[in-house]
């Protein structure tokens, strides 16, 4: 029985996995155009950074955050 429950959960756990994903990386592309010409409007005027990113840079600066975070333990709880 515990083999057919787990068999039924997967596909909702992977369909969330991708929400979660897609949601985190569209978070991370709108937050940069949105901030970044502000911070910046000289070196994105003079194309030294980038106004808007691609998904595959959104993945990338994701990912580099969890692993900062993970790292951290920003994560885990912990007070300080």
């Amino acid at each position: 029985m515990k083999a057919v429950s787990w068999l039924v959960l997967r596909p909702g756990i992977l369909a969330l996995v991708a929400v979660v994903l897609v949601v985190a990386l569209l978070l991370v592309k709108v937050l940069w155009a949105w901030t970044i010409p502000d911070l910046f409007p000289g070196a994105v005027a003079q194309g030294l950074v980038a106004g808007s990113i691609t998904w595959m840079t959104s993945f990338k600066v994701a990912l580099f955050v969890a692993v900062m975070a993970g790292l951290t333990g920003l994560g885990r709880g912990h007070k300080s």
